[in-house]
């Protein structure tokens, strides 16, 4: 028989709040304790994944930004802004994040992305990563994104 974790994510997650909430710990089977456990360990993953996606993001409109110079926009300067606003975002929220703020992630990131603005701009770019954690992270300067 399926539990309602398998069936209705959503109810199940209302029900196990309020259960919580109602601290009805002492039936333990009542708040279905296996897939808590693996939903409080999957928050984490999610944090980091939604810290990446935001890497991935900035390393594939800073690819554009320097190989597709012709096709320069104000948007692709604007998602890189925002991006690394999230990023930004992040780390107040979880500062165990920065761990992942790291060169290995970048190169990480960079396979996916140089994947995506390959898929986009129908160019070739560079196997290996061209860019630092610093160049993900600066603050634009005004002389780096000039038209």
């Amino acid at each position: 028989m399926e539990s309602l974790y398998e069936v209705d994510y959503a109810q199940w997650a209302e029900t196990v709040a309020q259960k919580l909430e109602e601290k009805r710990f002492s039936e333990l089977g009542e708040l279905d304790l296996a897939n808590l456990v693996e939903e409080i360990k999957d928050l984490s993953k999610r944090e980091r994944d939604r810290l990446l996606s935001s890497m991935r993001s900035i390393l594939q409109h800073l690819l554009k930004w320097d190989y597709q110079t012709e096709k320069r926009s104000r948007s692709w300067q604007i998602i890189i802004e925002r991006e690394r606003k999230n990023i930004e975002l992040y780390l107040e929220d979880s500062p165990s994040l920065k761990r992942h703020l790291c060169q290995e992630s970048v190169d990480k990131m960079y396979c996916t992305a140089r994947l995506d603005a390959i898929q986009e701009t129908q160019l070739e770019m560079p196997k290996e990563c061209p860019y630092s954690i610093g160049d993900v992270l600066i603050k634009l300067i005004e002389g780096n994104f000039q038209w």
